[in-house]
């Protein structure tokens, strides 16, 4: 499980130090990807295989699951993290989330989530203003 939140800075090459919490789950492989809300998501393999799983049963005659299938996977790359606890972003994702140098890295149960620092301060702040509202939304369905 991936929970709390950590303040890194891109290195010049597009190399991000990831969390020595969050290492060990990262071990066996991940797949960076294009997020939803403007970050990126980090998954392990194993998770990220439950998703290509998931997306793989969407109707193909379906436009919006052919879309969210392709923005998943057009934006994908498989990452390596280094000796030094380090993963390469490619230049496209950087570009994607808008990040330059200041980077939040952030648990989101099972994936990581990168964000350029201020996009994160400006959504973390409009969701906890309606905190609210959507706990009672999803107490409408059982959460």
């Amino acid at each position: 499980m991936f929970i709390g939140q950590y303040e890194h800075q891109l290195e010049a090459k597009g190399r991000l130090s990831i969390p020595k919490k969050f290492r060990s789950r990262l071990a066996i492989g991940s797949v960076l990807s294009q997020g939803l809300d403007g970050c990126l998501f980090l998954y392990p393999t194993a998770a990220w295989e439950q998703l290509v799983s998931k997306l793989s049963q969407l109707p193909l005659t379906r436009s919006d699951a052919r879309d969210f299938t392709r923005a998943m996977s057009f934006g994908a790359t498989e990452v390596v993290t280094d000796r030094l606890g380090r993963i390469l972003i490619p230049d496209y994702l950087r570009q994607f989330a808008g990040i330059s140098k200041e980077c939040i890295i952030a648990g989101a149960i099972d994936r990581i989530e990168i964000w350029d620092k201020i996009r994160y301060i400006n959504y973390t702040a409009r969701i906890n203003s309606q905190a609210e509202t959507i706990a009672e939304k999803l107490s409408e369905i059982g959460v």
